[in-house]
């Protein structure tokens, strides 16, 4: 299975390549509904197509799979944004994430309006709609977006309140070294709403480096892992075939587009954690 943007973030910042800026603020006039736009991130391209803008994109990013964008351009990934193709597409607007911050300073320059997002949250994911619905002019499919996602979201959570035992789970992204999604990450926030606890609670920022001491201390009942951090070839190995996760079984592994992707399709990944933390449920109370 292919690695996901998310997945290849994390790879960026193991790598030394992340670049953290104050994201660009969404509030000047919109650009007309028919202006043309380059998405950043796989995540944005899906807000656009889901309330209505997809056929304003002209240009997207590596792993971009929304309906209508096989055609279209790749013109950044995690790494790298290729300025040169973007000014050729002639759009109105750019609008990524503020990890690329140096990347669009050559379309700054070029005078292309760019707008830098910040997408590590839960309610990121509602405001980013906003900003996007205000820049294309299409707040009200936007909000209209927005409420229908948070019903959703109830139902689930509704389902959720049922359980008798709130299992501690453990997002493995990186095995070798370990890395995980901390307390400040949206995927923290969905193990929330799912039921669950997330295990790396201690860990403030959004993603980031976790020690093997501390997984052996937190002693995680259910482990959920991105295909790409191989996990399954070191189940077997300190720490992980101490941890509770592994003796029950209940290592699962989750198509990264699922959970870790922050946009409209959160709630197919808040359903594969509740259905995942039911099973993790203790026998007498399923």
């Amino acid at each position: 299975m292919r690695r996901t943007y998310r997945a290849a973030v994390v790879a960026a910042l193991l790598a030394g390549c992340s670049v953290h800026a104050p994201p660009s603020r969404a509030s000047a006039p919109p650009a007309p509904q028919r202006a043309r736009v380059v998405a950043l991130v796989p995540s944005f391209a899906d807000d656009l197509y889901a309330f209505g803008a997809g056929s304003q994109l002209v240009g997207v990013s590596a792993y971009t799979d929304a309906p209508g964008t096989a055609s279209l351009p790749r013109v950044a990934d995690a790494g790298s944004v290729d300025a040169e193709a973007i000014v050729a597409l002639r759009p109105a607007l750019v609008v990524g994430i503020p990890a690329q911050a140096r990347y669009v300073e050559p379309l700054r320059a070029a005078g292309i309006r760019v707008v830098l997002l910040p997408d590590d949250t839960f309610a990121q994911i509602f405001t980013n709609l906003q900003a996007l619905g205000d820049l294309t002019g299409r707040a009200h499919a936007a909000a209209a977006l927005a409420a229908n996602l948070h019903a959703q979201t109830e139902r689930l959570v509704r389902r959720a309140s049922r359980f008798t035992y709130r299992p501690s789970v453990f997002v493995v992204l990186g095995s070798a070294p370990i890395w995980t999604a901390g307390s400040g990450s949206y995927i923290a926030t969905l193990i929330g709403l799912a039921g669950g606890r997330n295990a790396a609670a201690d860990l403030r920022a959004p993603y980031g480096q976790y020690s093997a001491e501390a997984l052996l201390r937190d002693r995680p009942d259910v482990l959920v892992t991105d295909p790409a951090s191989n996990l399954r070839a070191v189940l077997d190995r300190e720490p992980w075939r101490s941890l509770p996760a592994v003796r029950l079984r209940h290592v699962y592994v989750v198509d990264p587009d699922t959970l870790e992707r922050p946009g409209p399709s959160y709630n197919e990944g808040l359903r594969w954690l509740v259905e995942r933390l039911s099973d993790a449920q203790p026998r007498a109370s399923r």
